[in-house]
């Protein structure tokens, strides 16, 4: 059985005169530039003698060298045209062949070598605008196969998978320098720290690794991605491997850690720095409460947890901590233990002014960027390496994909951690 898979939008219903005529000039733009450029190369103009001094057309006003009223430039002799060849270029102009010409350039010594246009590099067969386009549209959502058939009908079917590939590749470079930059002159007031899993192939085998992310939050309330990395898990020497080389390339401790509970963060953040303050996350404890309740009892659990972290201020949260810890040591013990494991650690946030209490309690600044980097992976189901995976989720903040504002309550970041309250008081 044979389907026909022709695309309809790049038959002749969807062409009109305008865009030829458009693609016409564009190609007689582009053959002009190249022809200026070796007529500069050659110093002198097309068909003229191999004789010194040549006249070139130039800008008006200035004197001729022969009294005319054709003003000329005075430039070096040296090389010989040499035919043209055609060549296929990619632009958001869309796809066109150019004549381009060439040229044998003589040298001091005497000797000729092929010329060779800086308007239009050897080899390069697209101009950086379609790269970007082509990599925007891969980051927007999807994988390589659809990109190219998104694009067929403006780039009459020239955009293929491998170059989708390709063309990703390039951005490589911009994230081998985004993960040396020096980071001594940022002043992070707050790390967020968290993890997630996502599929990647290794050794021709659906894996699963762990993406480990760290914001930074400046003095100025501005969220920033300081590091991401594929790890195996997200044990204590993983996280220690990465906070060491953000600590080499000169982050200096912040004064508040936001952590998901993994005890393998924690223990590589207190021996990297004993004395910083930690908040746990309080979305992560819930489920926590949650996977330790019958499912029964799983609503009552998440709303007295909600009465306790939304109270109006500290002395309410201690107050309501109290309650929750006596009512379900009675109901459900192992919720009541779960509770008391967190410690303080849990209501750090209640040091700070009320204002930064949203932003403070959880880590969901890096749970919105895992949700929408899982949205964009979707489509691919398993990565091609670990890489790709730490690097796609960077080149979707980079390339504006996805934006980071200010954290909530930025303008009182400046206030000191409060001491905290005595429980047994």
């Amino acid at each position: 059985m044979t389907t026909d898979t022709a695309n309809v939008l790049l038959g002749e219903g969807w062409r009109d005169g305008l865009e030829a005529g458009v693609r016409g000039r564009i190609r007689g733009f582009i053959e002009e530039l190249l022809d200026e450029e070796l007529t500069a190369a050659l110093g002198r103009a097309r068909y003229a003698r191999a004789r010194a001094p040549d006249r070139l057309p130039s800008a008006a006003g200035e004197p001729a060298i022969d009294g005319s009223d054709a003003p000329d430039v005075v430039l070096p002799v040296g090389g010989h045209r040499n035919g043209h060849r055609d060549r296929q270029v990619m632009g958001t102009f869309g796809s066109i062949t150019v004549s381009v010409p060439r040229a044998r350039i003589e040298a001091a010594d005497g000797k000729t070598s092929e010329w060779h246009s800086k308007t239009l590099p050897a080899y390069q067969r697209r101009t950086k605008e379609i790269d970007a386009v082509i990599a925007g549209s891969y980051l927007a959502g999807t994988n390589t196969r659809r990109v190219g058939r998104a694009l067929a009908a403006l780039f009459r079917g020239s955009v293929s998978k491998d170059t989708v590939s390709r063309t990703w590749r390039k951005i490589k470079g911009d994230w081998d320098a985004w993960n040396a930059r020096d980071l001594s002159k940022e002043e992070m007031v707050r790390l967020i720290l968290d993890g997630t899993v996502v599929r990647v192939r290794v050794d021709r085998k659906a894996t699963a690794i762990s993406l480990l992310v760290v914001l930074g939050v400046r003095g100025d309330g501005q969220k920033v991605l300081l590091s991401v990395r594929n790890m195996g898990g997200e044990s204590e020497a993983a996280w220690r491997t990465m906070l060491d080389d953000l600590v080499e390339r000169g982050l200096q401790e912040p004064e508040l850690a936001i952590v998901d509970g993994a005890p393998g963060l924690e223990k590589a953040l207190a021996s990297l720095w004993s004395d910083l303050p930690m908040q746990r996350c309080t979305v992560h404890k819930l489920r926590n409460l949650i996977a330790h309740a019958p499912k029964r009892l799983a609503e009552e659990v998440a709303s007295d947890f909600s009465d306790m972290i939304y109270a109006r201020d500290a002395k309410e949260v201690a107050t309501r901590r109290k309650a929750f810890i006596r009512k379900w040591r009675l109901k459900c013990r192992a919720v009541a233990d779960s509770l008391e494991e967190a410690g303080e650690q849990l209501f750090t946030f209640t040091r700070l002014p009320p204002s930064q209490w949203k932003s403070a309690r959880t880590t969901n600044a890096i749970e919105r960027l895992h949700e929408e980097f899982k949205r964009r992976i979707k489509t691919q189901t398993v990565l091609p390496a670990g890489e790709t995976a730490a690097m796609l989720f960077w080149a979707l903040l980079a390339s504006g994909q996805i934006r980071l504002r200010k954290v909530d309550g930025w303008r009182t970041l400046d206030r000191a951690l409060a001491q905290p309250l005595d429980l047994a008081a």
